[in-house]
């Protein structure tokens, strides 16, 4: 039931924030492997990005890759919630005085998550491919053909085998994610128990405090993983050979050292403002949405087996 309600609170939340993630894409391939003013500038700003996209390729273009993004977030969140919500239940995150130990929520957060980015990698390739592929006129990155998910899935496949074709790039989502995972799971349960502690929020508020820390946890999170979020989008979105071997990145550390030998330190945060304006809803709903179905589910637990009277 855990891998169920962190599953479901995820995919409700990526049917608002898509759009947000395409506009992420764009900036992060925007001027790849070049110096600040050696390439065509499609997209200025948050904006306008928003708007380019639905000028040139209708407003229905800001929903490019739903479905492998909803199919994605299944397995990502659906391992990653649900394994941290058995560890809080088996209360392994506690330290011996029973507060919350950061140390522990950073490692089971962080391996939960790196195991649902592995589980979900073949669904995250595709996604980039499709929010990356767009009209020629504002186009940036590689180009890939849209055959849809269940097609784009059998021949990655079919071309290229299992390791690179479906999971090629998994190492860039299982490092961003387990950086992204260990920061949220461990600061949103400090931050809970911080505004409980000192008296800003109660108990009884479980739906706004989940609300009002993972708002804060979502800022810290955009800043700390977006050079990770940036090479992860790379290593999926770039070309490959006959043999499904990258064309521009070999590696997760050539990525990451290309870009900022080219583009610098702004290079490794290119779309660092709209991956927060992504991350944090993102992080807001599909939290708030998993807590939701938590005490729904907690609830229903409770009567179900509640003793009736004889």
């Amino acid at each position: 039931m855990e891998f169920i309600l962190g599953a479901l609170g995820a995919s409700g939340a990526v049917c608002f924030t898509n759009p947000l993630e395409v506009v992420k894409t764009r900036f992060q391939l925007q001027g790849e492997l070049k110096k600040s003013g050696n390439y065509k500038v499609h997209y200025r700003n948050f904006a306008h990005a928003l708007y380019v996209v639905a000028k040139n390729e209708g407003p229905l273009a800001l929903q490019k890759g739903l479905m492998p993004a909803i199919g994605f977030q299944v397995f990502l969140n659906g391992s990653r919630l649900g394994i941290f919500d058995i560890a809080q239940k088996k209360k392994w995150l506690l330290k011996k005085d029973g507060n919350i130990s950061l140390a522990k929520s950073a490692l089971v957060g962080a391996g939960a998550g790196m195991l649902g980015g592995f589980l979900a990698s073949p669904l995250g390739l595709l996604k980039i491919h499709f929010q990356s592929n767009s009209a020629q006129s504002i186009a940036v990155g590689h180009q890939h053909k849209n055959i849809g998910t269940i097609r784009g899935l059998q021949s990655l496949y079919v071309q290229y085998g299992v390791v690179r074709g479906l999971w090629r790039g998994a190492t860039g989502a299982m490092v961003r994610i387990g950086v992204a995972s260990a920061m949220q799971l461990s600061t949103m349960g400090l931050m809970n128990e911080a505004l409980v502690k000192h008296g800003l929020l109660t108990n009884d508020q479980k739906v706004l405090c989940t609300l009002v820390s993972s708002m804060l946890g979502g800022i810290l999170m955009a800043v700390v993983m977006a050079p990770f979020d940036l090479v992860s989008t790379r290593l999926y979105n770039q070309g490959v050979d006959s043999n499904g071997r990258g064309i521009l990145y070999k590696s997760y550390l050539e990525c990451m050292t290309k870009t900022f030998k080219q583009e610098g330190i702004h290079g490794l945060y290119k779309g660092v403002f709209p991956c927060y304006l992504r991350l944090g809803p993102h992080v807001v709903l599909s939290m708030t949405f998993w807590d939701m179905l938590r005490q729904v589910e907690k609830k229903v637990s409770n009567r179900i087996n509640k003793p009736h009277p004889h």
